[in-house]
Protein backbone atom coordinates (compact mmCIF):
# COMPACT_ATOMS: atom_id res chain seq x y z
CA UNK A 1 0.00 0.00 0.00
CA UNK A 2 2.88 2.36 0.77
CA UNK A 3 4.46 1.60 -2.62
CA UNK A 4 1.08 2.11 -4.37
CA UNK A 5 0.60 5.51 -2.73
CA UNK A 6 4.18 6.53 -3.48
CA UNK A 7 3.71 5.72 -7.17
CA UNK A 8 0.51 7.79 -7.28
CA UNK A 9 2.34 10.75 -5.76
CA UNK A 10 4.97 10.43 -8.48
CA UNK A 11 2.25 10.40 -11.14
CA UNK A 12 0.28 13.32 -9.67
CA UNK A 13 2.25 16.12 -11.46
CA UNK A 14 1.58 14.46 -14.82
CA UNK A 15 -2.14 14.10 -14.00
CA UNK A 16 -2.33 17.78 -13.02
CA UNK A 17 -0.47 18.76 -16.20
CA UNK A 18 -3.02 16.81 -18.22
CA UNK A 19 -5.86 18.63 -16.46
CA UNK A 20 -4.16 21.97 -17.14
CA UNK A 21 -3.82 21.17 -20.83
CA UNK A 22 -7.47 20.20 -21.03
CA UNK A 23 -8.49 23.37 -19.20
CA UNK A 24 -6.82 25.42 -21.93
CA UNK A 25 -9.18 23.81 -24.46
CA UNK A 26 -12.23 23.73 -22.21
CA UNK A 27 -12.58 26.17 -19.31
CA UNK A 28 -14.86 23.77 -17.43
CA UNK A 29 -11.82 21.68 -16.52
CA UNK A 30 -10.06 24.72 -15.12
CA UNK A 31 -12.97 25.79 -12.93
CA UNK A 32 -13.26 22.45 -11.16
CA UNK A 33 -9.82 20.86 -11.17
CA UNK A 34 -9.52 21.21 -7.37
CA UNK A 35 -12.29 18.62 -6.94
CA UNK A 36 -9.81 15.98 -8.16
CA UNK A 37 -7.78 16.80 -5.05
CA UNK A 38 -10.80 16.40 -2.78
CA UNK A 39 -11.66 20.09 -2.40
CA UNK A 40 -15.11 21.58 -2.86
CA UNK A 41 -17.97 22.92 -0.81
CA UNK A 42 -19.24 21.05 2.24
CA UNK A 43 -22.47 19.16 1.53
CA UNK A 44 -25.18 18.17 3.96
CA UNK A 45 -24.29 14.70 5.34
CA UNK A 46 -26.26 11.64 4.37
CA UNK A 47 -26.29 11.61 0.57
CA UNK A 48 -25.98 8.39 -1.37
CA UNK A 49 -22.80 8.61 -3.38
CA UNK A 50 -22.79 6.93 -6.82
CA UNK A 51 -19.53 6.85 -8.77
CA UNK A 52 -19.73 6.32 -12.54
CA UNK A 53 -16.50 6.91 -14.45
CA UNK A 54 -17.80 8.30 -17.72
CA UNK A 55 -20.69 8.27 -20.19
CA UNK A 56 -21.13 4.50 -20.40
CA UNK A 57 -21.21 4.01 -16.65
CA UNK A 58 -23.59 6.95 -16.16
CA UNK A 59 -25.98 5.44 -18.69
CA UNK A 60 -25.72 2.04 -16.99
CA UNK A 61 -26.50 3.63 -13.61
CA UNK A 62 -29.42 5.68 -14.94
CA UNK A 63 -32.22 3.12 -14.27
CA UNK A 64 -30.89 2.57 -10.73
CA UNK A 65 -30.67 6.30 -10.00
CA UNK A 66 -34.15 6.95 -11.41
CA UNK A 67 -35.57 4.15 -9.25
CA UNK A 68 -33.86 5.66 -6.19
CA UNK A 69 -35.22 9.14 -6.97
CA UNK A 70 -38.70 7.68 -7.25
CA UNK A 71 -38.67 5.21 -4.36
CA UNK A 72 -36.49 7.20 -1.95
CA UNK A 73 -37.27 10.88 -2.50
CA UNK A 74 -35.82 11.65 0.94
CA UNK A 75 -32.36 10.36 -0.04
CA UNK A 76 -30.15 12.93 -1.73
CA UNK A 77 -27.88 11.59 -4.46
CA UNK A 78 -24.36 12.68 -5.32
CA UNK A 79 -22.87 11.41 -8.58
CA UNK A 80 -19.15 11.58 -9.29
CA UNK A 81 -17.44 11.04 -12.63
CA UNK A 82 -13.85 11.32 -13.77
CA UNK A 83 -14.57 12.78 -17.21
CA UNK A 84 -16.19 15.97 -18.40
CA UNK A 85 -18.36 14.04 -20.86
CA UNK A 86 -19.63 11.96 -17.94
CA UNK A 87 -20.43 15.18 -16.05
CA UNK A 88 -22.34 16.51 -19.06
CA UNK A 89 -24.29 13.26 -19.23
CA UNK A 90 -25.26 13.57 -15.55
CA UNK A 91 -26.47 17.13 -16.08
CA UNK A 92 -28.45 16.21 -19.18
CA UNK A 93 -30.14 13.18 -17.60
CA UNK A 94 -30.82 14.43 -14.07
CA UNK A 95 -30.47 18.21 -13.99
CA UNK A 96 -30.95 19.60 -10.47
CA UNK A 97 -32.28 16.34 -9.06
CA UNK A 98 -28.76 15.21 -8.15
CA UNK A 99 -25.45 16.83 -7.21
CA UNK A 100 -22.29 16.26 -9.22
CA UNK A 101 -18.61 16.26 -8.26
CA UNK A 102 -15.48 15.03 -9.97
CA UNK A 103 -14.05 12.04 -8.16
CA UNK A 104 -10.83 12.60 -6.20
CA UNK A 105 -7.53 11.02 -7.14
CA UNK A 106 -6.87 7.87 -5.11
CA UNK A 107 -4.50 9.58 -2.71
CA UNK A 108 -5.20 9.34 1.04
CA UNK A 109 -5.20 13.15 1.47
CA UNK A 110 -7.51 13.77 -1.51
CA UNK A 111 -9.90 10.98 -0.55
CA UNK A 112 -9.93 12.18 3.07
CA UNK A 113 -10.83 15.75 2.08
CA UNK A 114 -13.58 14.48 -0.22
CA UNK A 115 -15.21 12.27 2.42
CA UNK A 116 -15.04 14.99 5.08
CA UNK A 117 -16.84 17.38 2.73
CA UNK A 118 -19.45 14.89 1.51
CA UNK A 119 -20.07 12.44 4.40
CA UNK A 120 -22.16 9.96 2.38
CA UNK A 121 -24.37 7.42 4.11
CA UNK A 122 -23.32 4.79 1.56
CA UNK A 123 -21.28 4.51 -1.63
CA UNK A 124 -22.10 2.73 -4.88
CA UNK A 125 -19.23 2.28 -7.32
CA UNK A 126 -20.01 0.94 -10.78
CA UNK A 127 -18.08 -1.49 -12.93
CA UNK A 128 -14.50 -2.41 -11.97
CA UNK A 129 -13.30 0.77 -10.30
CA UNK A 130 -10.91 -0.59 -7.66
CA UNK A 131 -9.22 2.17 -5.63
CA UNK A 132 -7.36 0.91 -2.53
CA UNK A 133 -7.00 4.28 -0.74
CA UNK A 134 -10.67 5.11 -1.26
CA UNK A 135 -11.87 1.70 -0.12
CA UNK A 136 -9.75 1.87 3.04
CA UNK A 137 -10.98 5.39 3.82
CA UNK A 138 -14.61 4.27 3.46
CA UNK A 139 -13.90 1.32 5.75
CA UNK A 140 -12.32 3.54 8.43
CA UNK A 141 -15.27 5.95 8.24
CA UNK A 142 -17.77 3.07 8.56
CA UNK A 143 -19.38 4.02 5.25
CA UNK A 144 -20.85 0.90 3.55
CA UNK A 145 -19.76 0.25 -0.01
CA UNK A 146 -21.60 -1.56 -2.79
CA UNK A 147 -19.68 -2.51 -5.92
CA UNK A 148 -22.33 -2.72 -8.63
CA UNK A 149 -22.38 -4.22 -12.11
CA UNK A 150 -18.87 -5.60 -11.65
CA UNK A 151 -17.26 -7.39 -14.56
CA UNK A 152 -13.76 -8.83 -14.72
CA UNK A 153 -12.45 -9.68 -18.14
CA UNK A 154 -9.79 -12.36 -18.36
CA UNK A 155 -7.30 -9.61 -19.15
CA UNK A 156 -8.27 -7.60 -16.03
CA UNK A 157 -8.28 -10.71 -13.87
CA UNK A 158 -4.75 -11.63 -14.89
CA UNK A 159 -3.64 -8.05 -14.27
CA UNK A 160 -5.10 -7.93 -10.76
CA UNK A 161 -3.49 -11.25 -9.84
CA UNK A 162 -0.06 -9.63 -10.13
CA UNK A 163 -0.89 -7.51 -7.06
CA UNK A 164 -2.36 -10.31 -4.97
CA UNK A 165 -2.04 -8.98 -1.40
CA UNK A 166 -3.13 -5.43 -2.18
CA UNK A 167 -6.04 -6.57 -4.37
CA UNK A 168 -7.18 -9.18 -1.82
CA UNK A 169 -7.17 -6.59 0.97
CA UNK A 170 -9.10 -4.14 -1.23
CA UNK A 171 -11.77 -6.65 -2.31
CA UNK A 172 -12.29 -7.66 1.32
CA UNK A 173 -13.66 -4.19 2.16
CA UNK A 174 -16.97 -3.75 0.21
CA UNK A 175 -20.13 -4.64 2.11
CA UNK A 176 -21.71 -6.10 -1.04
CA UNK A 177 -20.33 -6.96 -4.48
CA UNK A 178 -22.82 -7.40 -7.33
CA UNK A 179 -21.20 -9.29 -10.20
CA UNK A 180 -22.59 -9.41 -13.72
CA UNK A 181 -22.06 -13.15 -14.26
CA UNK A 182 -21.09 -16.32 -12.41
CA UNK A 183 -17.69 -16.16 -14.13
CA UNK A 184 -17.15 -12.65 -12.76
CA UNK A 185 -18.14 -13.87 -9.29
CA UNK A 186 -15.66 -16.75 -9.42
CA UNK A 187 -12.85 -14.45 -10.52
CA UNK A 188 -13.67 -11.99 -7.73
CA UNK A 189 -13.64 -14.79 -5.18
CA UNK A 190 -10.27 -16.00 -6.48
CA UNK A 191 -8.92 -12.47 -5.98
CA UNK A 192 -9.96 -12.43 -2.33
CA UNK A 193 -13.55 -11.16 -2.22
CA UNK A 194 -15.49 -12.91 0.61
CA UNK A 195 -17.97 -15.43 -0.79
CA UNK A 196 -20.78 -14.31 1.54
CA UNK A 197 -20.67 -10.78 0.10
CA UNK A 198 -20.79 -11.85 -3.55
CA UNK A 199 -23.99 -11.90 -5.63
CA UNK A 200 -24.77 -12.38 -9.31
CA UNK A 201 -27.22 -9.68 -10.42
CA UNK A 202 -26.79 -9.52 -14.20
CA UNK A 203 -25.70 -6.59 -16.31
CA UNK A 204 -27.41 -3.25 -15.70
CA UNK A 205 -26.50 -2.15 -19.21
CA UNK A 206 -29.43 -4.30 -20.40
CA UNK A 207 -31.82 -1.97 -18.54
CA UNK A 208 -32.29 0.08 -21.70
CA UNK A 209 -35.75 1.57 -21.99
CA UNK A 210 -36.34 4.03 -24.86
CA UNK A 211 -37.72 7.29 -23.52
CA UNK A 212 -41.30 8.28 -24.23
CA UNK A 213 -41.62 9.90 -27.61
CA UNK A 214 -38.21 8.73 -28.87
CA UNK A 215 -39.56 6.74 -31.81
CA UNK A 216 -41.91 9.55 -32.75
CA UNK A 217 -39.00 12.01 -32.66
CA UNK A 218 -36.99 9.67 -34.88
CA UNK A 219 -39.84 9.40 -37.37
CA UNK A 220 -40.06 13.18 -37.43
CA UNK A 221 -36.31 13.40 -38.03
CA UNK A 222 -36.53 10.99 -40.96
CA UNK A 223 -39.61 12.63 -42.45
CA UNK A 224 -37.67 14.95 -44.73
CA UNK A 225 -35.18 12.31 -45.84
CA UNK A 226 -37.42 10.82 -48.52
CA UNK A 227 -37.11 7.18 -47.42
CA UNK A 228 -33.34 7.15 -47.84
CA UNK A 229 -31.51 4.19 -46.28
CA UNK A 230 -29.69 5.32 -43.13
CA UNK A 231 -26.50 3.88 -41.65
CA UNK A 232 -25.38 5.01 -38.18
CA UNK A 233 -21.65 4.76 -37.37
CA UNK A 234 -21.60 5.33 -33.61
CA UNK A 235 -18.86 6.09 -31.07
CA UNK A 236 -16.03 6.04 -33.60
CA UNK A 237 -12.41 6.58 -32.58
CA UNK A 238 -9.43 8.03 -34.37
CA UNK A 239 -8.49 5.70 -37.20
CA UNK A 240 -12.03 4.37 -37.62
CA UNK A 241 -13.54 7.34 -39.46
CA UNK A 242 -11.34 6.71 -42.50
CA UNK A 243 -12.47 3.07 -42.50
CA UNK A 244 -16.11 4.11 -42.22
CA UNK A 245 -15.75 6.65 -45.03
CA UNK A 246 -14.09 4.06 -47.28
CA UNK A 247 -16.98 1.67 -46.60
CA UNK A 248 -19.51 4.45 -47.22
CA UNK A 249 -17.96 5.29 -50.59
CA UNK A 250 -18.16 1.62 -51.55
CA UNK A 251 -21.76 1.28 -50.37
CA UNK A 252 -22.80 4.32 -52.41
CA UNK A 253 -22.31 2.33 -55.61
CA UNK A 254 -25.13 0.00 -54.54
CA UNK A 255 -27.15 2.41 -52.40
CA UNK A 256 -26.68 5.81 -54.11
CA UNK A 257 -29.04 7.66 -51.74
CA UNK A 258 -27.48 6.24 -48.55
CA UNK A 259 -27.23 8.71 -45.65
CA UNK A 260 -24.45 8.17 -43.11
CA UNK A 261 -24.91 9.46 -39.57
CA UNK A 262 -21.39 9.66 -38.18
CA UNK A 263 -21.07 10.08 -34.39
CA UNK A 264 -17.51 10.37 -33.01
CA UNK A 265 -17.05 9.12 -29.47
CA UNK A 266 -15.29 12.18 -28.06
CA UNK A 267 -16.63 15.74 -28.42
CA UNK A 268 -13.16 17.22 -28.78
CA UNK A 269 -12.86 15.37 -32.09
CA UNK A 270 -16.11 16.62 -33.66
CA UNK A 271 -14.42 19.43 -35.57
CA UNK A 272 -11.55 17.27 -36.82
CA UNK A 273 -13.93 14.55 -38.04
CA UNK A 274 -16.05 17.12 -39.87
CA UNK A 275 -12.92 18.44 -41.54
CA UNK A 276 -11.89 14.91 -42.53
CA UNK A 277 -15.27 14.27 -44.18
CA UNK A 278 -14.95 17.44 -46.24
CA UNK A 279 -11.38 16.61 -47.22
CA UNK A 280 -12.76 13.33 -48.53
CA UNK A 281 -15.16 15.41 -50.70
CA UNK A 282 -18.36 14.41 -48.88
CA UNK A 283 -21.25 16.82 -48.31
CA UNK A 284 -21.70 17.25 -44.55
CA UNK A 285 -24.43 18.71 -42.35
CA UNK A 286 -23.55 19.35 -38.70
CA UNK A 287 -26.33 18.44 -36.32
CA UNK A 288 -25.17 21.09 -33.83
CA UNK A 289 -25.76 23.85 -36.39
CA UNK A 290 -29.28 22.68 -37.15
CA UNK A 291 -28.44 22.38 -40.84
CA UNK A 292 -31.12 20.57 -42.86
CA UNK A 293 -30.44 17.17 -44.38
CA UNK A 294 -31.15 17.66 -48.06
CA UNK A 295 -31.03 15.16 -50.91
CA UNK A 296 -27.47 16.32 -51.53
CA UNK A 297 -26.35 15.68 -47.94
CA UNK A 298 -24.22 12.57 -47.67
CA UNK A 299 -23.17 12.70 -44.03
CA UNK A 300 -25.00 13.98 -40.95
CA UNK A 301 -22.30 14.65 -38.35
CA UNK A 302 -23.65 13.81 -34.88
CA UNK A 303 -21.68 16.52 -33.10
CA UNK A 304 -24.11 16.87 -30.18
CA UNK A 305 -24.37 15.20 -26.79
CA UNK A 306 -27.20 12.94 -25.70
CA UNK A 307 -28.75 12.22 -29.10
CA UNK A 308 -27.19 8.85 -29.93
CA UNK A 309 -30.37 6.90 -29.19
CA UNK A 310 -32.32 9.29 -31.41
CA UNK A 311 -29.86 8.58 -34.22
CA UNK A 312 -30.15 4.83 -33.63
CA UNK A 313 -33.94 5.06 -33.72
CA UNK A 314 -33.73 6.93 -37.04
CA UNK A 315 -31.32 4.40 -38.57
CA UNK A 316 -31.66 1.12 -40.43
CA UNK A 317 -28.46 -0.48 -39.13
CA UNK A 318 -25.49 0.54 -37.02
CA UNK A 319 -21.75 0.10 -36.71
CA UNK A 320 -20.44 0.22 -33.13
CA UNK A 321 -17.08 1.99 -32.93
CA UNK A 322 -14.03 1.34 -30.81
CA UNK A 323 -14.06 -2.19 -32.23
CA UNK A 324 -11.91 -1.82 -35.35
CA UNK A 325 -9.17 -0.24 -33.25
CA UNK A 326 -7.90 -1.81 -30.03
CA UNK A 327 -10.09 0.28 -27.73
CA UNK A 328 -12.31 -2.57 -26.58
CA UNK A 329 -15.55 -1.59 -28.27
CA UNK A 330 -18.67 0.13 -26.97
CA UNK A 331 -22.10 -0.96 -25.86
CA UNK A 332 -24.42 -2.08 -28.71
CA UNK A 333 -27.45 -2.54 -26.45
CA UNK A 334 -29.00 0.89 -27.08
CA UNK A 335 -29.21 0.06 -30.78
CA UNK A 336 -30.48 -3.47 -30.11
CA UNK A 337 -33.19 -2.22 -27.74
CA UNK A 338 -34.52 -0.11 -30.61
CA UNK A 339 -34.53 -3.02 -33.04
CA UNK A 340 -31.49 -1.83 -34.99
CA UNK A 341 -29.10 -4.55 -36.27
CA UNK A 342 -25.49 -3.92 -35.27
CA UNK A 343 -22.10 -4.61 -36.79
CA UNK A 344 -18.89 -4.44 -34.76
CA UNK A 345 -15.25 -5.32 -35.23
CA UNK A 346 -12.98 -7.90 -33.59
CA UNK A 347 -11.88 -5.74 -30.63
CA UNK A 348 -14.89 -6.00 -28.31
CA UNK A 349 -13.02 -7.17 -25.20
CA UNK A 350 -14.76 -4.58 -22.98
CA UNK A 351 -18.12 -6.01 -24.04
CA UNK A 352 -17.13 -9.59 -24.87
CA UNK A 353 -20.19 -11.25 -23.32
CA UNK A 354 -22.65 -8.77 -24.86
CA UNK A 355 -20.95 -9.21 -28.25
CA UNK A 356 -21.19 -13.00 -27.95
CA UNK A 357 -24.87 -12.86 -26.99
CA UNK A 358 -25.61 -10.46 -29.85
CA UNK A 359 -24.05 -12.71 -32.47
CA UNK A 360 -25.57 -15.88 -30.98
CA UNK A 361 -29.04 -14.31 -30.98
CA UNK A 362 -28.68 -13.24 -34.61
CA UNK A 363 -29.04 -9.58 -33.64
CA UNK A 364 -25.76 -8.47 -35.16
CA UNK A 365 -22.54 -9.44 -36.90
CA UNK A 366 -18.93 -9.39 -35.77
CA UNK A 367 -16.50 -8.74 -38.60
CA UNK A 368 -12.83 -9.71 -38.65
CA UNK A 369 -11.49 -6.44 -40.04
CA UNK A 370 -12.12 -3.23 -42.02
CA UNK A 371 -12.38 -5.05 -45.33
CA UNK A 372 -15.61 -6.75 -44.18
CA UNK A 373 -17.43 -3.64 -42.99
CA UNK A 374 -19.15 -2.57 -46.22
CA UNK A 375 -20.30 -6.13 -46.95
CA UNK A 376 -21.84 -6.58 -43.49
CA UNK A 377 -23.68 -3.27 -43.69
CA UNK A 378 -24.84 -4.02 -47.26
CA UNK A 379 -26.46 -7.28 -46.12
CA UNK A 380 -28.70 -5.40 -43.71
CA UNK A 381 -29.42 -2.47 -46.00
CA UNK A 382 -30.26 -4.72 -48.93
CA UNK A 383 -32.40 -7.34 -47.18
CA UNK A 384 -35.46 -5.98 -45.40
CA UNK A 385 -36.40 -9.36 -43.94
CA UNK A 386 -32.90 -9.98 -42.54
CA UNK A 387 -32.96 -6.49 -41.06
CA UNK A 388 -36.36 -7.08 -39.46
CA UNK A 389 -35.38 -10.50 -38.06
CA UNK A 390 -32.14 -9.15 -36.56
CA UNK A 391 -34.00 -6.18 -35.08
CA UNK A 392 -36.58 -8.41 -33.40
CA UNK A 393 -33.81 -10.67 -32.07
CA UNK A 394 -32.06 -7.66 -30.56
CA UNK A 395 -35.17 -6.41 -28.81
CA UNK A 396 -35.84 -9.88 -27.41
CA UNK A 397 -32.22 -10.27 -26.26
CA UNK A 398 -32.46 -7.04 -24.25
CA UNK A 399 -35.81 -8.02 -22.71
CA UNK A 400 -34.59 -11.48 -21.65
CA UNK A 401 -31.57 -10.09 -19.80
CA UNK A 402 -33.25 -7.32 -17.83
CA UNK A 403 -33.74 -7.35 -14.06
CA UNK A 404 -30.24 -6.42 -12.85
CA UNK A 405 -31.43 -3.01 -11.66
CA UNK A 406 -34.10 -4.47 -9.37
CA UNK A 407 -31.68 -7.05 -7.97
CA UNK A 408 -29.05 -4.39 -7.31
CA UNK A 409 -31.60 -2.11 -5.66
CA UNK A 410 -32.60 -4.96 -3.33
CA UNK A 411 -28.96 -5.29 -2.23
CA UNK A 412 -28.70 -1.54 -1.71
CA UNK A 413 -31.85 -1.14 0.40
CA UNK A 414 -30.29 -2.33 3.72
CA UNK A 415 -27.38 0.08 3.25
CA UNK A 416 -29.75 3.01 2.77
CA UNK A 417 -31.34 2.36 6.17
CA UNK A 418 -28.07 3.04 7.95
CA UNK A 419 -27.58 6.49 9.43
CA UNK A 420 -24.90 8.70 7.90
CA UNK A 421 -21.65 8.92 9.89
CA UNK A 422 -21.03 11.87 12.15
CA UNK A 423 -19.10 14.70 10.52
CA UNK A 424 -15.46 15.05 11.43
CA UNK A 425 -13.61 18.32 11.60
CA UNK A 426 -11.70 19.15 8.43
Amino acid sequence: MILYTFILWLLLPFALLRLWRRSRKDARYGRRWAERLGYGSFLEPGALWVHAVSVGEVRAATPLIRALLQDHPDVRILITTTTLTGAAQVEMLFGDHVRHRFAPFDLPSAVGRFLIRVQPRAAVILETEIWPSLFQALHRAHIPLLLANVRLSDRSYRGYRRFGRLVAATFAIPSVIAAQTQTDLERLQALGAPEKRLHVTGNMKFEVVPTAGLREAAQSLRYGWNDRPVWVAASTHQGEEDIVLDAYASLKTTFPTLLLILVPRHPERFEAVGKLCRQRKFTVAERSLGLPVTDATEILLGDTMGELMLFFAAGDCAFIGGSLVKTGGHNPLEALALGIPTVFGPHMFNFAEIARLTVTAGAGRQIRGPEELSGAIARYLGDREARRAAGCAGEELVRQNQGACARTLALLEPLLRQLPPAREDP
